[in-house]
């Protein structure tokens, strides 16, 4: 379960007339599936699913063979499956580095067809293993397919990025979590029912492992070629040094580093629940192997569901708003578990049917489904920010730090099963154990960097009030310093902004609504810049032009509101000079935006106006966002700004 082996919409355009110009808005929502049929994408996806099945149907398989047919003593059988799980983690602490230095310095797609070929190899080794039943064999291959997962790792997660576009990153993430999952479950059932055919077990395991491996490798031959990021890299062959290396590299950034904890934490959390749902199957379910079979296609559809969800629930973003949300989940429905049922079961031996069937059965199937789901709005948004944040020419070395850290939660994760279980706690109260743990672990982590409870808040607030449709984000270029200008409707303005642009931002705003209670915490997290007119306090004024100048410099994206203020009868009022001050002093490309349909909301000034309280009178509003092409800074008065402005508005307010 490492990194080889973790987690409707349709086209439209609108043409409208904008005070005689025609304005073209055509933004093209492809659903993440239609990546499936791309080539830069689908092999890709294809290959790692194929990996991640061998990876399990073999080691099933072997656990199989050991444990029900070659006639061992239960202690013997228990010393070689608890052997099996170190001797393939143990790969991940030894050549993590190496594989991160090979992902970087070299072509990746290379390097995935010699990962196949080792793979081919290693399945013809554990064919003649099955046949002979040559324990020592299999577990040699079983540490082969852990060398295997760990060099495609760095690559799995650092291809992506070279393949896909930033708006694409989250649901093609979401597909290769849903698709390792559902890989996972169905190597499992295949490597356990194929080696319990009576008489050709062995046989037809080792016939389907080598056969998928054979797939793997015509598939891989279909990815593009995916060009090493750090060509110039100076190999290290010490192993040792360069780990020390990769993970100092890895905790550089400190928000990088945290969303690397945040996803160690999920394997240490998955670890937990999945070591202890055989034991919670029979003990406290009262199941066979079909309700182990069962609990464990719950958990993993959960979590495909939960990471397809994740591009629709973000609008296409990198959106680690979900992860609090997915935090919540897990700790939620991992106490429900706990109280749906933790004795001990009075009847034994029922089958599936037998369970669904049982009292409660139902609120059990719908927790474990639900965790699933909520561990990927947790992981998913993690591992996308990883991929967008970090620097290109470092990312697979990143990854092979993150993997490094996995490992280790991992084998912490097998320690704290264990040391529980010889307290005398059973798995339903290691469930529950793990879910409160959860809740330290999340509030740390989001105490270390407020910027995932900020986007969660603000995601929340626009999703529940608004419905919003975005024209021309794309516009915006990916690196350098912008000026965002923008009509100024509500006092929501700065979070719409904020939840449906994909780059980080600085606004520049008044500084009474800086102060507002709660939305306070988010804008002060988000580093928004207060302002305050000449004659309320230029000491202010002087630090927001300062602080403005400085952000540009500094390559990030701010975005002001020219008018100086909310509109108060829904026109856009004349744009100031501040605009031109803030060009003169350091020119940079300036983007135009008109928001639309926010007058008249529950936060614009219309409810004062006509002296109404402010009570909401339609939720999930339709509100547009329209952005214009960059313009040259010599070519951004501000009379032109509005003027522009007043275009892509329109008549809508």
């Amino acid at each position: 379960m490492m990194a080889g082996t973790v987690v409707p919409f349709a086209p439209w355009c609108r043409i409208a007339t904008l005070h005689g110009d025609l304005y073209v808005g055509v933004r093209e929502r492809m659903s993440q599936f239609a990546l499936l049929g791309k080539r830069r994408f689908a092999p890709f996806f294809w290959t790692q699913a194929l990996g991640a099945f061998n990876d399990n149907a073999f080691r099933n398989a072997l656990v199989m063979l050991v444990a029900y047919q070659m006639g061992l003593s239960e202690h013997v059988a228990s010393i070689y499956t608890n052997l099996a799980p170190a001797l393939f983690i143990i790969p991940f602490f030894l050549f993590s580095a190496t594989a991160g230095q090979l992902a970087e310095k070299y072509e990746k797609t290379r390097i995935i067809r010699y990962v196949k070929l080792f793979e081919i190899g290693a399945m013809g080794l554990a064919a003649y293993g099955f046949y002979t039943h040559h324990t020592s064999l299999l577990l040699v291959v079983l540490f082969m397919m852990g060398m295997h997962s760990t060099m495609f790792g760095p690559i799995k997660y650092a291809i992506l990025p070279q393949a896909l576009k930033n708006e694409e990153l989250v649901g093609g993430n979401g597909l290769v979590e849903m698709g390792t999952q559902m890989a996972m479950l169905v190597g499992m059932i295949a490597g356990n029912s194929l080696m319990l055919v009576a008489g050709v077990g062995p046989l037809l395991a080792s016939g389907a492992t080598i056969a998928v491996a054979v797939a793997g490798y015509l598939v891989c031959r279909r990815i593009p070629p995916a060009p090493a990021t750090a060509p110039e890299l100076k190999f290290n062959w010490n192993m040792f040094s360069e780990t020390a290396r990769v993970l100092a590299i890895t905790r550089a950034d400190r928000a990088v580093f945290n969303a690397i904890l945040g996803i160690s934490w999920f394997w240490f959390f998955g670890t937990v629940l999945i070591a202890q749902l055989p034991i919670y199957t029979r003990e406290t379910l009262g199941g066979d192997g079909s309700v182990n079979t069962l609990v464990l296609t719950l958990f993993s559809i959960g979590t495909g569901a939960g990471a397809l969800l994740c591009e629709r629930m973000s609008g296409r973003r990198v959106e680690i708003g979900l992860v609090p949300l997915g935090a919540f989940g897990l700790t939620a429905f991992g106490v429900d578990l706990y109280f749906a049922r933790h004795g001990m079961a009075t009847v034994r031996g029922l089958d599936w049917l037998g369970f669904l069937h049982s009292a409660g059965s139902w609120r059990i199937a719908l927790d474990l489904t639900l965790i699933g789901a909520f561990a990927g709005f947790y992981v998913v948004p993690l591992f996308a920010y990883v991929q967008a944040r970090a620097p290109r020419e470092k990312l697979s070395r990143i990854i092979a730090g993150t993997n490094i850290l996995n490992a280790l939660l991992i084998v912490l994760a097998s320690g704290f099963g264990l040391g529980l279980g010889m307290l005398g706690f059973g798995a339903s109260q290691i469930f529950l154990a793990a879910s409160l743990l959860n809740v330290l672990v999340a509030w740390y982590i989001f105490t270390l960097v407020p910027e995932f409870v900020m986007r969660f808040i603000t995601w929340v607030l626009v999703n529940t009030l608004y419905r919003v449709r975005v024209d021309g984000s794309e516009r915006i270029p990916e690196e350098g310093p912008v000026l965002l200008v923008c009509n100024h409707v509500s006092f929501m303005d700065p979070l719409l902004l904020m939840a449906n642009l994909r780059r980080p931002m600085r606004f520049v705003m008044y500084y009474k609504i800086f102060r507002i209670p709660v939305l306070s915490f988010v804008f002060r997290t988000a580093k928004a810049i207060p302002i305050a007119g000449h004659r309320e306090d230029p000491a202010v004024l002087q630090e927001a032009y300062d602080a403005i100048d400085a952000a540009l410099a500094n390559g990030e994206v701010v975005c002001i509101f020219p008018e100086g203020g909310l509109t108060g009868d829904g026109a856009i009022a004349p744009f100031r000079a501040g605009v031109e001050k803030i060009l003169a002093r350091r020119p940079v490309p300036v983007v135009p935006m008109a928001l639309r349909g926010l007058w008249g909301s529950i936060w614009s000034r219309r409810d004062s106006m006509l002296g109404r309280s402010r009570l909401p009178r339609r939720f999930r509003a339709r509100v547009e966002l329209v952005v214009d092409a960059p313009r040259q800074p010599e070519n951004a008065g501000a009379a032109a700004l509005e003027a522009r402005v007043r275009e892509l508005r329109g008549d809508l307010a």
